[in-house]
């Protein structure tokens, strides 16, 4: 399978939509342009596509010299285990290079996936949860 990776090719709001609801990526979808801000705002995002199908992303916020917070990662459901999250991550860590960091807050049912990509669950981190 072919899947081309980019930092430049940008999804529109609708195919982000799309892709979040196939992955079970618990995000805002049923607002349009929260979703279009939430990438609007952000200074790195690595797109996955097989053809025009976009079937994975990587949505970062970073400095590039100390801190990468990972918000984002979410593969099309027909299209996990195929190295293609992973890949994401790697292409995220590799741009932000290796004086900074990459955190993320995960959801749930990724817990066990994130060890096995490279990450050391921590137990240091405080919230302040969203109001919606």
């Amino acid at each position: 399978m072919n899947i081309e990776y980019s930092f430049d090719k940008r999804p529109t709001a609708d195919q982000i939509i799309e892709l979040y609801n196939n992955s079970g990526l618990p995000r805002p979808t049923n607002d349009k342009e929260r979703i279009q801000k939430m990438f609007d705002n952000s200074n790195l995002i690595v797109t996955a596509w097989h053809n025009e199908l976009l079937v994975g992303v990587s949505r970062s916020i970073t400095d590039w010299v100390w801190a990468c917070y990972l918000s984002d990662l979410a593969v099309r459901h027909e299209y996990k285990k195929e190295g293609i999250g992973k890949h994401l991550i790697a292409l995220t860590k590799e741009k932000v290079g290796d004086q900074s960091m990459v955190l993320l807050l995960s959801v749930p049912t990724a817990m066990e996936y994130y060890p096995k990509v490279g990450f050391t669950k921590q137990e240091s981190s405080f919230i302040i949860n969203r109001a919606e």
